[in-house]
């Protein structure tokens, strides 16, 4: 894996659009500062986010193709829609259990290829942790290794800048679609508050 320089991170970083939301997340600085292989992050996912990305991908396809094939499948598209739903809020309950209230923190904004939280203590760029992003839109959660490649004082707080250095593509493709989501819905609720003035 080749080694970017700092703008080349910062470049990277900026690749995906980013939405100003606040979500739960865990950061815990890792032990060393020495990047992992993917095989090896992908050996220390908690067993819960390895589930959540199974899941994931399994029923949106056959649900689409349901509905393609036959008219008379509405009524089981709606049942499977609906077991789907029950599926995704255990889920959800599950994943909420690896929420760690000692290292919670707030993001500031996230997106598919980074986040930036918000802290009470400054860390120093080039810091490796380990993040457990919380995304209830989407019943879901996202376990992914970062490098903190911005560090900005705001006050007496610290707005950190995280760049994802091992994601799975399922993951970023979720937090990619949640940031759509969001953005949707503050669309809607700019628009219905514009129709009232």
């Amino acid at each position: 894996m080749p080694v970017l320089t700092q703008e080349e991170k910062k470049a990277q970083f900026e690749e995906f659009f980013k939405i100003a939301h606040p979500l739960n997340v865990n950061v815990l600085p890792l032990a060393t500062n020495t990047p992992c292989d993917f095989s090896e992050f992908e050996a220390q996912m908690p067993y819960a986010f390895k589930l959540a990305g199974q899941f994931s991908g399994i029923d949106g396809g056959l649900l689409r193709s349901l509905k393609l094939a036959s008219q008379d499948s509405e009524a089981l598209v709606a049942f499977l829609e609906a077991q789907s739903q029950k599926i995704d809020w255990m889920l959800s309950y599950i994943l909420e259990q690896q929420d760690d209230p000692e290292y919670r923190h707030n993001t500031v904004n996230f997106g598919g290829g980074g986040m930036v939280i918000d802290h009470n203590a400054p860390f120093e760029v080039g810091t490796l942790a380990e993040i457990k992003l919380f995304v209830p839109s989407e019943h879901s959660a996202v376990y992914t290794h970062g490098e903190v490649i911005t560090c900005e004082a705001k006050e007496d707080r610290y707005h950190i800048g995280f760049l994802f250095s091992h994601i799975r593509e399922s993951d970023q493709e979720l937090l990619v679609k949640a940031t759509l989501h969001l953005q949707t819905q503050q669309l809607r609720a700019r628009h219905k508050v514009n129709a009232n003035e």
